[in-house]
């Protein structure tokens, strides 16, 4: 066929075309020549290039520019090979070698150093598959896309093109100069830079590692939420939880349900329901059933109270608890209001709330004695005003004790049904040995109530009534084994049945034993136990995306 009837050949098919009812056929709008060969291309138009003019292909919107094509007419599909060129009205340009197109379905294979051009994003492959009508193209070859100044690469992709909106899984990785992310499947929104992450996760920022297995990141902000095992590395402190919030900006973190931060510089963990990091300010703050863990002595130090905050740089970590502070160790167990604990040094403060004005004047001593900070070695029970544990800086070991105002150890006789060793004074100071407490001293208008047995057959003497200076005992096995009265001691030692029982206790005597936790979980009271935890609903993984294509492969 001359290049004249071609043209005329070409024409006549462009314009049956244009004016048939059915808009889905195929139009051949250029080629340089045309020929059929029906042994090796049954049924094929074979298309071919010359020096002027390349083979242009048009179907509803789309024009494929090619150096050569095999255009089947009953079947209104087509092949098209060499230097290829796929436009899609302004919105999307792809280059590849080798394209097949189905006018019915409307559905493109392209392979051979595939290059797609999108206003937002721009995508490298070895094979790609278009869906004109879905608006959707898919890839299961390494592919990579570049998005401003991010590189996403994966092993199997989707794009919508109507959404701008795109779908990877199998070895995702999200390279930015401000972070780094891996998974194993994301839904990427190019017009919003937003990520929904829906298998196992890591982001990498400069001061940061997230992990999740479901959750949403905005990749402009770096801030998101995350669940699934999610938990964050964000300046030495490990947050974990059902539910994670981060955002860099605010240098912020919180965490919702069965939450857990871990400072790995100070060996502690922080657990409860609800947590925040503030990294600016060097704090973390956790509540409902908030428990604090520090090994102290290799053992495991418990602390609940209803808010502990840590704070303060990680050379001077302190723990705060406030309301309704319990503690528990294997051989101390303790109660406040308040606690201060310098995760540096071991150094444990107890402190109770400020009486009012009105409970000043209104509360009996037995009153005010309860609201004092308590603790108990054994079944020895120690309180006053403000009570510190101290410990010696290089070994963390418990040095000293000291209780500063109304200090009161009641100690539960071992022989008789109801009576108690009581010593009561201004002051109280305790040496440990090897983690025991051993020594005590307590000055300043020192009163004792004592039961005295003989050595040889454990009968009761009497019950000794002392005031005094001060005093020293010595413990053993956190008990009071001898004690020493100093300055002008006045007392005498009474039978048990001249001492009437009232007369049998200092004022101000209030037995706590019921309030000793015996164990971790006499830690919470019962509000705490019976907390009722809020409902995560998270994000949820859309339906099988890859199970509705259907290319022709």
């Amino acid at each position: 066929m001359n290049r004249f009837l071609f043209f005329i050949y070409i024409n006549l098919i462009g314009c049956f075309v244009l004016f048939s009812q059915n808009s889905k056929i195929i139009e051949i709008r250029k080629a340089g020549s045309s020929n059929q060969n029906e042994s090796l291309y049954p049924g094929a138009n074979i298309l071919l290039k010359d020096i002027e003019t390349r083979v242009n292909i048009y179907h509803e919107g789309a024009l494929i520019i090619s150096d050569k094509a095999f255009f089947y007419n009953k079947s209104n599909f087509f092949k098209a090979e060499g230097d290829i060129l796929f436009t899609q009205g302004d919105s999307l340009t792809m280059t590849c070698s080798n394209l097949e197109y189905d006018g019915n379905s409307k559905q493109a294979k392209a392979w051979g150093n595939v290059f797609l051009k999108k206003p937002d994003m721009s995508l490298k492959t070895d094979t790609l598959y278009l869906d004109r009508k879905k608006q959707i193209g898919y890839y299961d070859t390494y592919g990579k896309i570049i998005d401003s100044s991010t590189v996403l690469t994966s092993n199997k992709g989707t794009f919508f093109m109507n959404e701008n909106k795109y779908r990877f899984t199998s070895n995702v990785k999200i390279n930015s100069p401000k972070y780094f992310v891996k998974s194993q499947r994301l839904d990427y929104f190019t017009d919003m830079d937003n990520a929904f992450l829906y298998g196992p996760t890591d982001i990498v920022g400069d001061d940061y590692i997230i992990y999740c297995e479901r959750g949403f990141y905005d990749l402009i902000n770096e801030k998101g939420d995350f669940q699934k095992n999610a938990k964050i590395n964000y300046d030495g402190k490990i947050i974990s939880g059902d539910s994670l919030y981060f955002e860099k900006g605010k240098e912020y973190a919180s965490a919702t349900n069965r939450v857990k931060i871990r400072d790995s510089i100070n060996n502690s963990i922080i657990s409860g329901h609800y947590g925040e990091i503030f990294k600016a300010k060097d704090s973390a703050i956790i509540t409902k059933r908030a428990v604090a863990l520090n090994i102290i002595e290799n053992d495991s130090l418990y602390i609940h109270a209803d808010t502990l905050i840590a704070t303060g740089p990680k050379e001077n970590r302190i723990l705060k608890g406030f309301y309704d502070v319990r503690f528990f160790k294997s051989d101390i167990k303790g109660k406040s209001d308040s606690l201060f604990l310098n995760q540096q040094t071991g150094d444990i403060e107890l402190i109770k709330r400020p009486l009012t004005n009105k409970e000043i004047q209104l509360f009996t001593e037995e009153d005010k004695n309860k609201r004092n900070p308590i603790l108990w070695f054994g079944d020895s029970q120690m309180t006053g005003d403000q009570i510190f544990l101290l410990s010696e800086l290089k070994t963390k070991k418990l040095d000293s004790l000291k209780i500063i105002g109304d200090a009161f150890i009641i100690e539960k006789d071992s022989l008789s049904y109801d009576g108690f060793n009581q010593i009561k004074g201004g002051l109280l100071n305790g040496d440990f040995i090897d983690g025991q407490l051993s020594n005590i001293e307590v000055v300043k208008n020192t009163q004792v109530i004592y039961y005295l047995y003989s050595d040889e057959d454990n009968e009761l003497i009497g019950i000794d009534k002392t005031l005094c200076s001060s005093i020293d005992m010595i413990m053993l096995n956190n008990e009071i084994s001898d004690i020493t009265f100093h300055v002008n001691p006045n007392g005498e030692v009474f039978p048990e049945k001249e001492i009437d029982k009232n007369e049998r206790k200092l004022k101000g005597f209030i037995w706590r034993y019921n309030e000793k936790p015996k164990n971790k979980n006499d830690l919470f009271s019962e509000k705490d136990k019976n907390l009722i935890l809020p409902k995560i609903r998270g994000i949820e993984i859309p339906n099988a995306f890859f199970n509705e294509l259907d290319f022709n492969k």
